[in-house]
């Protein structure tokens, strides 16, 4: 896939952000975005099973927003993009495979936001983290402001935000907000490394459990409970399942389908 975001559609695919050295979120990528996106949630179980999601480039994973466009949103029609912004990172969040950031550089605004949006953040040393929107007396969107709290806790939300200020990848990796902190250059290679290891599990019980796992700080414990049931009984009656216990008997590698 070509244009300002490129799609490698494999077992652990890669969805990068190509406008380097910023990669900024302007509407020509989002185009292409959206496009990306379509078809990894047309993507078989089998066929993708996890998905690490880069920015070209050492300098940033993205910085977010282009500035130069936010003339164009001001007024009555600003609405429209706006929630086109939204609504891309959610179609990310909500994609049934894993997903895991590798952040090498800058995650700023809405480049964050996108961060947030996946499963798992991997940082390099050198990456930098924040949502600085209201330094431009813009209030952070595309779920900043909603799954931000949810990842790291209320009060450290309230302070990234309300100063704007930006975290480097070892105070970042101290709160919460990136799940594993490594070498400068490595961010790539560690989130495609621990993609491996979640596409050699079973596709639809990996699905499953992340569906259920998104759910469960939205639902009470009894209706959470319900859900797994729900989902155990669907798991228990795929090939992927009477593959897995065959492997497990006969002491070699399962061979999932996502069936």
């Amino acid at each position: 896939m070509g244009g300002r975001v490129g799609l490698a559609l494999a077992t652990v695919a890669e969805l990068e952000l190509v406008d380097p050295p910023l990669n900024l979120l302007t509407t020509a990528l989002l185009d292409d975005l959206e496009a990306a996106l379509e078809r990894l949630e047309a993507a078989d179980p089998g066929e993708v099973r996890a998905v690490v999601v880069t920015g070209r480039g050492e300098r940033a994973f993205s910085a977010g927003s282009h500035v130069g466009e936010f003339e164009a949103i001001r007024g009555p029609g600003g609405r429209d993009r706006l929630a086109r912004d939204e609504a891309a990172t959610r179609r990310l969040a909500d994609l049934p495979m894993p997903t895991i950031a590798a952040i090498e550089g800058d995650a700023l605004g809405g480049g964050l936001e996108l961060a947030l949006a996946c499963d798992l953040r991997i940082a390099s040393a050198r990456a930098r983290l924040g949502l600085p929107e209201v330094r431009l007396a813009v209030t952070p969107g595309a779920g900043g402001t909603q799954r931000l709290p949810r990842i790291v806790g209320l009060g450290r939300a309230k302070d990234l935000i309300l100063t704007g200020r930006i975290v480097d990848a070892e105070e970042a990796a101290r709160i919460g907000l990136v799940d594993r902190l490594v070498p400068a250059g490595e961010a790539r290679a560690a989130a495609v490394a621990i993609a491996t290891e979640i596409a050699a599990r079973g596709p639809l019980a990996v699905r499953e459990a992340k569906r259920l796992l998104d759910a469960a700080l939205d639902l009470d414990l009894a209706a959470g409970l319900a859900a797994e049931l729900e989902a155990s009984e669907r798991v228990f009656a795929t090939d992927d399942l009477a593959e897995g216990a065959a492997a497990f008997f006969d002491k070699r590698e399962p061979r999932y389908r996502g069936r």
